[in-house]
């Protein structure tokens, strides 16, 4: 078999991503994420990227269900929510995508119909890059079609939130939690093939990212991260930052966020 896609490494394997990382504070990260009774992760990522990284600017938008439940702080704003208190479309929403550098859908979105057509209606619309996170990939999964293939999107997911995507958009090739490692890189090597997204996910003890084809597995004993923490932690603001910083290198950026100590 040939694995000239498959790359094995225990360290960052692409130096240069962290000499991107500017000096001065440069670009403006959308945070889009939160429901009236669930906002924590949401202000905790922001608060990360605004005391850690430099960016010029981090925006956090909030259903407006939440806006007699926070002061008025900077950078904080609100979009019209549904009446379950998560986001419905508006002109709010598609204004904070378009006006940022990138976007960090990070999640605590409540699952209904209305929230779901929202989101895939900006994903589906925007060329700008998004990071999706969380239970994003939960309530878009099933109209992923509508934006899997614009080539921008990338996908920070469990082995079973990547098993129902694939099944949604009736992939050939199923994801089995059971597989060994080789099984689950030979499906997201020809699934990124198909689809321009980048995949960041965890599967038998490594670390996995994928990406036109490419696949790059990192034993998760080589880095300071547990397997839960990769998905409840600041793994996607880092991304999203690297991603700013290094445009159209989504694949390098996904990796390297495991080895960038912020």
């Amino acid at each position: 078999m040939n694995l000239d896609y498959f790359i094995k490494t225990d360290k960052a394997y692409f130096p240069d991503i962290f000499w991107n990382i500017p000096e001065q504070k440069t670009g403006v990260l959308q945070v889009v994420g939160g429901n009236i009774n669930g906002f924590k992760t949401e202000f905790s990522q922001t608060e990360t990227m605004v005391n850690n990284f430099p960016l010029k600017e981090v925006r956090l938008l909030l259903p407006d269900a939440l806006r007699t439940k926070i002061p008025p702080i900077p950078g904080i704003n609100f979009a019209p929510s549904t009446e379950s208190g998560s986001f419905d479309k508006s002109d709010e929403l598609k204004f904070a995508v378009e006006d940022a550098d990138i976007t960090l859908f990070s999640g605590d979105f409540t699952k209904n119909s209305k929230t779901a057509v929202a989101l895939t209606k900006i994903l589906k619309e925007t060329t700008k890059p998004a990071v999706l996170a969380r239970d994003t990939i939960d309530v878009v999964s099933e109209s992923a079609e509508e934006f899997i293939e614009k080539g921008n999107i990338t996908l920070v997911a469990t082995m079973a939130q990547l098993q129902k995507l694939f099944r949604n958009l009736l992939y050939p090739k199923m994801i089995l939690l059971s597989s060994p490692l080789m099984p689950i890189v030979e499906t997201l090597h020809k699934f990124t093939l198909s689809y321009p997204v980048t995949i960041f996910t965890f599967h038998a003890d490594y670390i996995l990212v994928a990406s036109v084809g490419k696949v790059i597995a990192t034993p998760i004993s080589a880095t300071n991260f547990t397997p839960l923490g990769l998905f409840i932690g600041d793994i996607p603001s880092k991304i999203a930052a690297l991603e700013l910083w290094n445009p159209s290198k989504h694949f390098e950026s996904s990796h390297s966020s495991i080895f960038w100590d912020k």
